[in-house]
């Protein structure tokens, strides 16, 4: 890739998202950019709100399109419209559509526009679906255990999810939970908003489809994905082997006659099944989605950080094993025997390379775990390129160290901007691309604002050094003042 390329943010909308009373977090507005960091104390809300956009992700699909996947998903459900709908015609209107101009929300029949509109105010169509989504990624049997104070008269949560594109509004939606049930309202979708780009046409299996049902599933083949990274990776990717073997085991009818077992988040489980059936997966993401250099985000990890690579062996359990090879050896080294660093980093060169494509969104939780502050500051480098190759990305960080080389990541995407900088990189980011989100105990989430000379800096970080230096003055002062009276007393 050339360095001097502008960023391939895939012209990706903007995406609000404002919460209320929802786990830890009493209140938040944020919209989501290339790069979205947040930052602040343990069991402030930093993981609920991730694992939400994920939960949200899996229901809406990519943001940008939602309305065309909605719209098909409406289409194959076999509801009435009114005015009534030829299926038929339809996608005689698709096949024949002018290419030349985008085919907008407006175009589609009365009937049908009717009805998503309709839909998105509904909690039928929406509702279950969620429920069972929140639930399942959070690992919960109740929506009561996501309300933030149970025991307040405001026993309800709000989230409200505006997607933009140059200061117009295409779609928004609000939600509400309470300890039982979901509602929708607020729903809205822009006429203007486009389904099909002039110049992104269709597959050709799509435009010549019959079916509606071939449609959204072509959709979803070329779609953008969602791909979490939870904190315990680490943990996972050291055992996958053994998750492997135990679900052929209990894959027999002997192996089904078990006690109840504990269950997994959605998010946890997720990220086993994307290692277990890797393989697969990867094939098909390449067939719908080319890797478009993202390989060298993968192989500049593996040579600058883990200074080896991660490579798949077959095992004779059908799924993969997961191995580490060191720089100038032959030598393969269980994850088991590989120091954390490389099993912390394992799974993300794996998604990397065989999953994540340009527009789809990673979420990472704490990249910088177990990591050397030197490698910490290569992670942040990464982040920039996954950015400049056109994906999403949200980390959850305690690092200052990465939070100050992305400031540093920042600087140079200014200096670029302003064509100062001749050296030819990758390893940049503007100010606008990255948002930094600050949570606190008890208060909203607000952003922290990037400025050039101290870069991006929570206000919290400053008093821990503050603290330390304080206690360091205190305790160095004790030590001379100890050490003058004992040399007055050898006088």
């Amino acid at each position: 890739m050339n360095g001097d390329d502008k960023a391939k943010t895939h012209n990706t909308p903007k995406v609000e998202i404002s919460v209320r009373n929802f786990g830890p977090i009493a209140e938040a507005d944020l919209d989501l950019r290339p790069l979205t960091v947040f930052v602040g104390p343990s069991n402030t809300g930093k993981t609920y709100l991730s694992v939400l956009i994920y939960a949200l992700h899996r229901i809406f699909g990519e943001f940008s399109g939602f309305v065309l996947s909605h719209t098909l998903r409406l289409l194959g459900t076999g509801l009435d419209y009114d005015p009534p709908v030829d299926k038929k015609v339809l996608l005689e209107q698709f096949n024949k559509a002018n290419w030349d101009q985008p085919f907008k929300f407006s175009d589609l029949p009365q009937g049908v526009s009717k009805r998503a509109q309709t839909s998105l105010n509904t909690p039928y169509f929406f509702g279950p679906d969620l429920k069972t989504e929140l639930l399942r990624c959070f690992d919960l049997d109740s929506l009561s255990g996501l309300i933030q104070s149970p025991n307040n008269q405001n026993d309800n949560i709000t989230i409200a999810l505006r997607v933009n594109e140059a200061d117009q509004n295409l779609w928004s939606l609000r939600i509400g939970a309470s300890k039982s049930e979901i509602t929708l309202d607020d729903g809205n979708i822009n006429e203007n908003t486009i389904i099909f780009p002039a110049d992104q046409l269709p597959s050709t299996s799509l435009i010549n489809s019959d079916d509606t049902t071939t449609l959204l599933s072509e959709h979803r083949r070329y779609a953008e994905k969602s791909y979490y990274l939870p904190a315990a990776r680490s943990g996972i990717i050291q055992s996958h082997p053994v998750i492997a073997s135990s679900l052929v085991a209990r894959s027999t009818r002997t192996g089904l006659e078990t006690a109840e077992l504990s269950t997994l988040s959605g998010v946890v489980a997720d990220f086993i099944e994307k290692l277990i059936l890797y393989e697969g997966h990867t094939r098909l993401r390449e067939r719908a989605k080319p890797n478009d250099g993202l390989n060298h985000v993968a192989k500049a990890l593996e040579d600058n950080v883990l200074a080896g690579q991660i490579i798949m062996n077959p095992s004779p359990t059908g799924y993969p094993e997961f191995v580490y090879r060191p720089q100038g050896t032959e030598q393969d080294m269980r994850m088991t025997r590989s120091s954390s660093m490389v099993s912390e980093l394992a799974p993300l060169v794996l998604f990397i390379r065989g999953l994540v494509r340009p527009g789809d969104t990673l979420i990472i939780e704490e990249p910088e775990a177990h990591l050397h502050p030197a490698a910490q500051t290569q992670m942040a480098a990464t982040l920039a390129r996954l950015v400049r190759a056109g994906v999403r990305v949200l980390v959850t960080t305690h690092s200052d160290f990465m939070l100050q080389e992305i400031g540093n990541l920042m600087r140079v995407g200014m200096l670029k901007e302003k064509d100062t900088l001749k050296k030819e990189t990758n390893d940049w980011l503007s100010p606008e691309e990255v948002g930094a989100w600050h949570f606190q105990n008890g208060q909203p989430v607000k952003e922290i604002q990037f400025d050039h000379t101290v870069g991006i800096e929570p206000e919290d970080y400053e008093d821990v050094v503050e603290s330390l230096y304080n206690r360091w003055a205190g305790l160095q002062n004790r030590i001379e003042e100890l050490k003058d009276e004992s040399e007055r007393e050898c006088e």
